[in-house]
Parts: C-alpha cells; structure tokens; sequence
C-alpha cells in the first residue's frame, strides 16, 4: 500500500492545546482554492476524505489525518480569501504562525500553491514563519493541466530558482485532475517519516550505549 492510500480522518481542533500529544505529523497549507484539499484526496486516492468547499475559505479548523504507525498528515485552514471576516482571518493567522513555529511534532511543511500564481505576499509569510524552524519544505504547484506543457516547466523553472542553493525546499508541479505528481510527493513525505525514524534511533542508541571508562 502507497504511503497516502491508508489515511484516514483522526481530529478536528480549532485551539493548539488541543492538539495531539503523541506521533509526528507533515502539515499541508495553501491559500484557498490552491487546491489543498483536491490534493489531499488525490494522495488518498479518496473522493472526499479532505472538505473540498465550493466556497474558498470554509475550512477554519485544523484537521488531522492518520497514516498508521503515530504518523499524521495535518490539513491547515487556507488562508487569503478575501470575503472571509477580518476577526476570523486574524485568528486563522495567528494560529498557523504559531503552530508553524512552535509545534515540535511537525517534522516538515507541504506548501500548495496554485501553479499559476504562485508565491504570493501570503505564501511567503508562510515560508517566512516555517524556514527558520530548519524543517523541509515541499513545494506543489498544483492545477498544472492549466498549463501548457512549456509554460508549466517554465513556472517550476522560476519557482526552483527561488529556492536555489537553499536544499530545505524543493519543488514540483501537482495535477489533481490528471493525478501526476502523486509519487514524488509519496517520495518525499515518506522520506521525512524515514529520516526522523532513523535520528529517533540513532539517538536511543547513543542513550543505550554504556559508558565505558578507561580505569589504568
């Protein structure tokens, strides 16, 4: 079974101290109507395991997903939508950049960014808030079957050189509708969830080991 195909839905919480506790968790955030929750969906190879609104900026509660094994996929509330009420907006914001920050159980940040307006003022305050946790960040430029093939490759060529020389970001284009795309991102989360397994372990081994002391 792929990486995504087990996901299923865990909790729904609209305060940080009602997160979970235990596991560790990849968290998905994009503007509204990025496509988000299309791509959660398409991961999971499920119609409608992520709220898919017809109206951009529904979503206002953190969801969480579960992979089985402590391992979480956490659906972050869109952000930018204009219509959406200044005090609900505010609190949106203020609990993304806290949660982005502080969250010690998030391990790496899937960006969604519509291919054909990507980095916006929003989602550089996204990055803003996430890169100097030092955790991975992984671009999907989503809704690329609205390119063409050229203007497609050539959106990814200028998001990459944003981002050139600095190895915690990487970048691909996403399409929900024609599902391309879908293995890499399985490549790179479970990557992450591979490389925090092994530093967990090294670490307990390095607690585990004896201390041996040279008596002559």
């Amino acid at each position: 079974m792929s990486l995504f195909r087990g996901l299923q839905f865990l909790t729904t919480v609209n305060d940080l101290r009602a997160l979970p506790d235990e596991g560790i968790e990849v968290a998905f955030a994009g503007r509204s109507n990025a496509g988000k929750s299309s791509a959660i969906n398409t991961l999971a190879n499920h119609t409608r395991l992520a709220y898919v609104s017809k109206t951009p900026g529904r979503t206002q509660h953190i969801n969480y997903f579960d992979f089985g094994r402590e391992r979480r996929l956490v659906d972050l509330p869109g952000y930018g939508y204009a219509e959406v009420p200044e005090k609900i907006r505010a609190h949106w914001e203020r609990l993304l950049g806290l949660y982005l920050v502080s969250r010690r159980n998030l391990i790496g940040l899937v960006l969604i960014m519509d291919s054909r307006r990507p980095l916006t003022a929003l989602d550089r305050q996204m990055l803003d808030w996430f890169l100097p946790t030092g955790k991975p960040v992984h671009c999907l430029l989503t809704k690329s079957d609205k390119l063409s093939k050229q203007d497609s490759i050539k959106m990814l060529r200028e998001v990459e050189k944003e981002f050139a020389g600095n190895s915690q970001v990487t970048v691909q284009l996403f399409s929900s509708l024609k599902k391309q795309g879908v293995e890499r991102v399985e490549e790179v989360v479970g990557a992450w969830f591979a490389s925090y397994a092994d530093e967990q372990a090294a670490a307990a081994d390095v607690v585990a080991a004896p201390d041996v002391t040279d008596e002559r």
